[in-house]
């Protein structure tokens, strides 16, 4: 809209205008009501974990998270993270690329596999393995007779903890790469660039940062996981007991400040989590806004 030369626009000295509306009571209403929440369900419980963890001083802090079952408990988190981290961005990589470059017939098919770990409760799915690969399950003969454990052993820790994170990198990169479209791969090809040296000059370093905040999101879950891995695990102390597991176990035996010591660590995991999803998201809100000046 063009304004004619002679009209000046009025404004209130020394305000701004501004697109809030709602009384400021209100507003302040709203703020205190979610600040209450926050410390009602977030800051006081965290804060209780951290006071019982060192209610009997550093030296029992330290031995209860430096013994052997604890730290075999951190080394299978560890190894179950690292797994269905290596194979979830595999994975998510080539559904998202799939469901957002190409169009073919069961492709509706392949979003809600995608989406079904989401839809699945993860006791239900630890129940899934057990039926298939446990001693009466499907496979169970099978493994049994070649000396192949799954269940109540590593392997079914890992498969319950890459099903249950399945979604996350897939479902970052879906809406960023169907946004970008196909004009960038196409032109690569046209000008000589082979699959993979497309892939990894054009696509990946336009995913990068929805990469890694899915990888994030997809490490996080599977250190925390517990229902999957509960039903699966067997409970084997020092052998098939993941952290949230052993933290468990040890609130049962009523060794309170063990088991506080070890969920300590899990709350450290989450607010270094935390910290690199707001840096991600900050460098991913920078990188657009770049885009759009440009």
């Amino acid at each position: 809209m063009t304004v004619p030369g002679n009209v000046v626009p009025k404004y209130r000295s020394g305000r701004q205008t501004s697109a809030v509306t709602e009384p400021i009571a209100v507003r302040f209403a709203l703020v205190g009501i979610t600040l209450i929440f926050l410390g009602l369900f977030l800051v006081i419980p965290l804060t209780a974990v951290f006071v019982e963890a060192f209610d009997k001083g550093l030296r029992a802090y330290f031995s209860a998270i430096s013994e052997p079952a604890t730290l075999a408990a951190v080394r299978l988190t560890t190894l179950a993270a690292a797994v269905s981290l290596a194979l979830n961005l595999v994975l998510g990589v080539l559904a998202a690329w799939a469901i957002s470059k190409f169009d073919f017939r069961g492709k509706s098919i392949l979003i809600t596999l995608v989406e079904l770990p989401f839809a699945v409760s993860p006791v239900i799915a630890g129940l899934i393995f057990v039926l298939l690969f446990g001693l009466h399950g499907v496979f169970g003969q099978w493994l049994s007779a070649h000396n192949i454990k799954i269940i109540f052993a590593v392997p079914g820790i890992v498969l319950a903890t890459i099903f249950v994170t399945f979604p996350f990198v897939s479902r970052e990169l879906i809406p960023i790469m169907q946004e970008q479209g196909t004009v960038e791969e196409e032109a690569a090809v046209m000008l000589g660039a082979g699959g993979w040296n497309t892939f990894f000059r054009v696509t990946l370093p336009n995913i990068k940062w929805g990469l890694l905040y899915g990888a994030i999101l997809c490490t996080a879950r599977s250190i925390g996981e517990f229902g999957a891995v509960s039903v699966v695990s067997g409970h084997i102390r020092g052998k098939t007991n993941t952290l949230p597991l052993h933290a468990e176990i040890l609130y049962n035996e009523y060794n309170f400040s063990a088991a506080f010591a070890v969920a300590s660590l899990l709350a450290l995991l989450a607010i270094v989590t935390l910290a690199a999803k707001n840096f991600i998201e900050w460098k991913t809100c920078s990188q657009g806004v770049r885009n759009i000046i440009r």
